[in-house]
């Protein structure tokens, strides 16, 4: 897809005399090889997953520990620097975009995994562990880390709690909001700080809450404490092929109203499924306009009982072909095809945008005509893959950025999308984040009022807007607003709907 850079300012000359002087103190406190200034090491990070956005940083740290960090934000607050933190950098809404004037606080390398508390179900872990690598790490204990993103094999707990990310399972499971339990945080002042911890449910404001998916403008997590959930006694795993859509919605809704909640409900079109076919040859059944993944676990009893029912109801509802993964080899099989789905359409499509929105799962029928229908219109296609249990849906938008005017037309079906999710009583991320991608859609979903809570409760962890700027807010937010860093009052403050702390 043809780079774009982002809206960031361009820098006045102050700025580049402020990033100057942090770059050579925390040259002199971390030593020149945890501090890259070089041009093309600097370009490694100018993105994350979402590649449509670059950014080359202004300078680079590479952390290797609480300390590192809080020395690094205390800096940039000193010289008021902007900074954003960045884990795997697996991201899909441009949430770790650099700022070409700020630090980009690289945690990749702190990895530790520092205790594992089987009987307590926690364990404590830095921010740059791979979400796999917990559950490697717990399963000899009878235990796995419950939040699956599909990109869990490279992710890092940090960037999970940092989007709220949520993966297949989360139908049963829950969001990483779910499982964070404790975070130690470096404060946009450079204060170090322990919030929560093993115990749930801790005494006063929930301030957990308002840090997972908070999209680090409130701080730098250093450390997370989290659930670990029990090993299932049995797993299985089907996949159900349908003529329509509509059919596979049909079954989904009425696997929900029998009662019963598997642990992922997941749906592919014909086109996501002709995607996986060519990449990873799944095997799914020729002639499918539509599957579903549905994957049950718990007790053998209770899992037994369930799987009848759920493919008596696919049945019902038109399947035409029900398999049943017989071992771990074959279930394998049946969730690579879903797994590789988005890199897939890579061999179908030479460029698409990965979309991220949610709607109530009754609305799933009208809403996939709808997509169909803005595809059509465009001249674009859209492939659909998506977590059907919780109506977070993840169209897939098809084009050819060398050919005119693609890029516009499938950026249109993009936001169109949106507009559909919320038309349905949806919203438009469902596990993404809002990043730097979304920032612009906040206002069709939230009032001024909305947006102007949610800044007052950001200025309170973070007066001078310096923890990952240009993110979550719509820039310009105000009209005639200039994109950059604010001088002088707040129109909010000044205006007394905020209170800068």
């Amino acid at each position: 897809m043809p780079g774009r850079t982002s809206d960031q300012a361009p820098a006045a000359p102050a700025a580049g005399a402020a990033l100057a002087a942090v770059t050579a103190g925390l040259t002199a406190v971390l030593g020149g090889d945890r501090v890259v200034t070089d041009h093309a090491r600097r370009r490694t990070y100018e993105c994350d997953g979402l590649a449509a956005y670059r950014v080359v940083p202004g300078v680079v740290v590479l952390a290797r520990d609480a300390a590192d960090v809080a020395a690094t934000v205390r800096a940039c607050a000193a010289h008021g620097v902007p900074f954003v933190a960045r884990g795997s950098g697996t991201g899909l809404s441009g949430g770790a975009l650099p700022h070409s004037e700020g630090v980009l606080v690289v945690m990749s390398q702190m990895r530790d995994i520092r205790e594992i508390d089987a009987d307590a179900q926690r364990a404590v872990v830095d921010p740059g562990v791979i979400n796999l690598q917990l559950t490697a790490a717990t399963s000899p204990d009878g235990h796995y880390f419950a939040p699956d993103p599909s990109s869990q094999s490279v992710c890092s707990i940090g960037g999970n709690v940092a989007e709220n990310s949520g993966g297949a399972h989360c139908l049963k499971y829950g969001f990483t909001t779910n499982h964070v339990t404790g975070l130690d945080l470096v404060t946009p002042a450079g204060e170090q700080v322990e919030i929560g911890g093993k115990a749930p449910d801790p005494p006063g404001y929930d301030l957990l809450g308002a840090l997972v998916g908070s999209e680090g403008t409130l701080g730098v997590v250093t450390s997370a404490t989290v659930r670990l959930t029990r090993l299932p006694q049995e797993v299985r795993t089907l996949l159900a092929a349908f003529r329509t859509i509509d059919d596979a919605g049909a079954a989904t809704s009425a696997i929900i109203a029998a009662g019963v909640i598997p642990a992922a409900i997941e749906m592919m079109d014909a086109l996501s499924i002709e995607a996986a076919e060519e990449a990873v040859h799944c095997g799914y059944p020729d002639g499918a306009g539509a599957v579903l993944v549905v994957e049950l676990d718990g007790h053998s009893a209770d899992v037994a009982g369930e799987f009848d029912d759920v493919v008596r109801l696919c049945e019902a509802s038109g399947a035409f072909e029900v398999r049943v993964a017989a071992d771990d080899a074959e279930r394998a099989l049946i969730w690579k095809g879903r797994k590789s789905a988005f890199a897939a359409v890579g061999r179908i499509s030479p460029d698409y945008i990965v979309q991220d929105g949610v709607i109530p799962r009754t609305a799933l029928p009208q809403v996939l005509r709808r997509i169909t229908e803005l595809g059509d219109a465009a001249g674009v296609r859209v492939a659909n893959v998506f977590h059907a249990g919780d109506g977070n849906l993840h169209p897939l938008v098809l084009f050819d950025g060398s050919q005119d005017g693609a890029v516009e037309r499938a950026e249109g079906v993009a936001g169109g999308i949106l507009d559909l999710c919320l038309e349905h009583g949806g919203s438009i991320t469902g596990e993404h984040g809002v990043g730097a991608d979304k920032a612009k859609h906040m206002p069709r979903m939230f009032t001024a009022d909305d947006l102007a809570v949610m800044q007052a409760v950001r200025c309170a962890f973070d007066p001078e807007t310096l923890a990952n700027p240009g993110k979550i807010f719509p820039t310009p937010r105000l009209c005639g607003e200039r994109p950059g860093r604010r001088q002088g009052e707040h129109p909010l403050s000044e205006a007394g709907v905020a209170e800068v702390f």
